[in-house]
């Protein structure tokens, strides 16, 4: 039964059960979107006292609440319990683009250059986390939402506003990737 959670499930479960969880989403009239549980973190936090985005009936958001905790209580188990020590199965031609601006590819899902205990007494990964944190969170304050709150949310509602955000951070994201990022790292 582990060796079945190890492995990535395939798109035929996967995306029949995410259709199922919007379904009921939408019966109940909620709304899917992660970034909200920030604002409804920072409300819970006294935030109103100092900006009127933060005075909201938080309580009506607490299902959100325990989505994050699940998502958060999902990634331990999953780090932990199901983890598989098998080497993560990337594209040659991904890995031959890593290493031409100067990423390594050792078989784990992070990048160890970026993301680990020693890259934090690197400034530069530093300053990387930091100004690409603030603009996570500017653009999704400003696009009035995530992107998984528009793309899967969003988009299943067939709201226009969410096909113009998605299309947004396609070409954010094609554009950070493509001439950014090699930039950034050189």
């Amino acid at each position: 039964m582990l060796d079945l959670l190890r492995n990535p499930w395939p798109w035929y479960l996967s995306g029949p059960a995410i259709a199922v969880i919007m379904v009921l989403l939408l019966l109940f009239g909620k709304s899917f979107g992660f970034s909200s549980n920030l604002r409804t973190l920072c409300t819970i936090a006294g935030a109103g006292k100092y900006s009127a985005f933060f005075n909201f009936d938080w309580k009506s958001q607490k299902w959100n609440l325990f989505f994050l905790l699940g998502a958060i209580l999902g990634g331990i188990i999953a780090g932990t319990l199901l983890r598989s020590e098998e080497p993560m199965a990337l594209s040659p031609q991904t890995i031959a683009d890593l290493s031409k601006i100067d990423i390594h590819f050792d078989g784990a899902l992070n990048p160890h250059q970026l993301f680990s205990m020693e890259s934090l007494g690197d400034v530069k990964n530093i300053m990387i986390l930091l100004i690409g944190g603030l603009l996570v969170g500017f653009g999704a304050r400003y696009a009035g939402g995530c992107t998984s709150g528009h793309a899967i949310s969003g988009l299943s509602n067939l709201q226009l506003p969410s096909l113009i955000a998605v299309i947004g951070f396609f070409i954010g994201g094609l554009i950070m990737t493509h001439f950014l990022l090699p930039i950034i790292l050189k």
